[in-house]
């Protein structure tokens, strides 16, 4: 497997060009699995579950158009973007397993400093309590999110991917309702209070992937 890391902001149709190509080469065989770190410019993309009313400031950052399941999220420097071009035919052929996977990669990445990342019925993503916030507007702990999950299989190969929020401007989240959800709020690690760096955080994935994905390597 191919492990790729880019350093700047990379163009985003540059990035699903990218990701086409590979995933159509690892479906026929020509080329081996990928992930790819990196970070956008600001943008907004809208997965196939978008609604339009959820694009509160249209006019604020780019807006494209994705693939991806899920609704709109933001993508933004400081923002580590995680792009899977894995074989989930050759991995078990169980997308949901697969997103479980994802899920635990995660929370097991963000364990490694000491944040508990937990998953929530009916929301997708990775979130934390914030018992130092007031309870919502229902009474409910105050939860935010810290990272955003939103894949496309295609002939048995995944792309797109995650995002985990290192130090992004949380304000540049304001222009949209994220994954549709106005309840809980988002956070970031530095805004949890951890000095962490993009390489910090890199070094956390790529130490915890062998963990969650050992035992559906492909063949």
């Amino acid at each position: 497997m191919e492990w790729k890391i880019t350093d700047g902001l990379t163009d985003y149709d540059e990035a699903v060009a990218f990701m086409e190509a590979r995933a159509a080469a690892i479906a026929a065989g020509e080329a081996e699995e990928c992930v790819w770190l990196l970070e956008h410019p600001p943008l907004y993309t809208a997965g196939t579950s978008a609604r339009r009313e959820d694009l509160t400031d249209p006019d604020r950052f780019p807006v494209y158009d994705s693939k991806r399941g899920g609704q709109y999220t933001y993508h933004g420097p400081g923002q580590r973007v995680v792009y899977v071009m894995l074989d989930v035919g050759r991995r078990g052929h169980d997308v949901r397993r697969f997103v479980q996977q994802l899920e635990e990669w995660v929370i097991a990445a963000l364990a490694e400093f000491n944040i508990r990342g937990e998953i929530r019925e009916g929301r997708v993503g990775v979130w934390v309590r914030r018992d130092d916030k007031p309870r919502t507007i229902t009474g409910k702990p105050a939860e935010d999110k810290i990272a955003a999950i939103g894949i496309r299989i295609r002939k048995w190969v995944s792309f797109h991917g995650i995002s985990i929020n290192v130090e992004p401007d949380l304000s540049h989240f304001s222009g949209i309702v994220p994954c549709g959800i106005t309840e809980y709020g988002v956070t970031s690690l530095v805004d949890l209070g951890l000095p962490v760096t993009m390489a910090d955080v890199d070094v956390a994935l790529r130490r915890s992937f062998d963990q969650v994905f050992e035992g559906t390597q492909p063949d």
